[in-house]
């Protein structure tokens, strides 16, 4: 009789996840994303739940916008000076925070765009995959994490002082 053979499983070794079979027409859930093998990355089920959760980006955005245009347009007169520079401080924000959700608005628009032309979730400098965890935190993610992070450290260093 001959001595039995041991199997030894490395702890680390988790199984595939089985691809995600979904009814016509139904949306992943964001674990569903996030549980899908590397061979699926971008295929029609990912690009339409980022398709979704940018149109309702896209959503929320301008119904900020609406309410900062609405602030812009009231006007109060004031007596008090410190009032005034209150509400002119105020005034200030909204302008800012109008021109910031524009350019988000265009960021938003430009990746619905990718998605429509099946480029989404790939690095525009590099081609690799962006991949699922940075899109799910930034949607409008257009570089891989290394090329954004280069691009910043040249934009500190070369930013006027």
């Amino acid at each position: 009789m001959s001595p039995a053979k041991s199997v030894i499983i490395a702890p680390s070794a988790k199984p595939k996840p089985k691809p995600v079979q979904l009814p016509r027409g139904a949306v992943l859930t964001e674990q569903q994303v996030r549980d899908m093998p590397d061979s699926e990355y971008m295929n029609d089920a990912q690009l339409e739940f980022f398709r979704q959760r940018l149109i309702q980006m896209k959503e929320e955005v301008l119904r900020r916008e609406v309410d900062a245009k609405e602030r812009l347009h009231e006007r109060e007169v004031f007596a008090d000076p410190a009032d005034r520079a209150t509400a002119e401080e105020e005034h200030w924000l909204d302008l800012r925070l109008r021109e910031r959700e524009s350019m988000l608005l265009r960021k938003v628009d430009d990746a619905l765009r990718r998605i429509k032309e099946k480029e989404y979730g790939y690095c525009e400098k590099t081609g690799e995959p962006i991949g699922i965890p940075r899109l799910l935190a930034r949607p409008t993610a257009t570089v891989i994490v290394d090329v954004k992070g280069l691009h910043e450290k040249v934009e500190t260093h070369f930013r006027d002082r």
